[in-house]
């Protein structure tokens, strides 16, 4: 159960870290981790909504950056005075 946690958060980071370069941006691990996780959700979400579905590590891994990468656009509008 651990294990699986552990490997959970480094697919965070790594999704996370993969947006901030496809977006250009520069943010800590710690953000990074959030960004994953948040991009991930709101991406299995949108995909839900259209009717596409990860059925694996690499789909999850895909809509998680694509989810991320969206989170990181609505926060440069947001937020455009944040160091992104």
């Amino acid at each position: 159960m651990l294990f699986w946690w552990i490997v959970k958060v480094a697919l965070w980071a790594l999704t996370g870290f993969v947006a901030s370069n496809i977006m250009r941006s520069s943010m800590s691990v710690v953000w990074n981790i959030v960004l994953g996780l948040v991009g991930g959700a709101i991406g299995s979400f949108i995909a839900g909504l259209v009717g596409i579905s990860a059925d694996n590590t690499l789909g999850s891994i895909v809509i998680s950056v694509l989810g991320a990468c969206l989170v990181i656009y609505l926060a440069r509008i947001i937020l455009p005075k944040i160091k992104h």
